[in-house]
């Protein structure tokens, strides 16, 4: 696996004022080391995620399976080993009130979820308070929580704070909580829009 999935911990920042969504992940250090870009002018979401902004190396693929679907499913595959990951997979009504998400492994198996904080403070983010009460998911695998997706409140700009500290067994590969921020990040900007 390529090193810059290999942290415990990102600062996901996406950039305002693009056409399409533009996502950079930082280390603990501060150093950029993953650059998402999602592709315009498609039928189906097709984010794509790279070593640096010059794209010169393609890492992951997160691509929807069909153009219109209520529990939309978005294959995570790694190009650098033609490797389906996993399959994120949107629980339709269920996020109605409450962002759920279904985390498959590459046999389309559950393994896990991803979901927000509270039913209470989802339900206020959506009816009153919006963007000034950033997101919080935690995502499992089984009954164990291995990461925790947390918005930051900003006046302009989306950030979040990806950490995987908490997963000491290894028991998430890192690409799948990943894809999971940038889809977060990418379904948040078409939300505010």
């Amino acid at each position: 696996m390529n090193p810059a999935f290999q942290y415990s911990s990102y600062l996901l920042k996406r950039q305002v004022l693009a056409l399409t969504g533009k996502l950079r992940f930082y280390n603990p250090d501060g150093n950029l080391v993953l650059f998402a870009q999602q592709k315009m002018f498609r039928l189906r979401e097709d984010i794509r995620i790279y070593g640096d902004e010059a794209k010169g190396q393609e890492l992951l693929l997160i691509k929807a399976r069909n153009i219109i679907d209520w529990a939309a499913a978005y294959d995570v595959v790694d190009p650098v080993y033609n490797q389906k990951v996993g399959v994120l997979r949107r629980k339709g009504w269920r996020s109605m009130m409450r962002d759920e998400w279904e985390v498959l492994d590459a046999s389309d198996q559950p393994i896990g979820m991803l979901f927000e904080d509270s039913v209470a403070r989802a339900l206020l983010r959506r009816l009153l308070l919006g963007s000034f009460l950033p997101q919080d998911y935690d995502l499992t695998v089984g009954e164990m929580r291995v990461a925790d997706l947390r918005q930051k409140f900003t006046l302009f700009g989306y950030q979040m704070l990806v950490d995987f500290s908490m997963d000491t067994a290894n028991r998430l590969d890192h690409r799948l909580g990943i894809a999971a921020a940038v889809l977060l990040a990418v379904i948040e900007g078409k939300q505010q829009s």
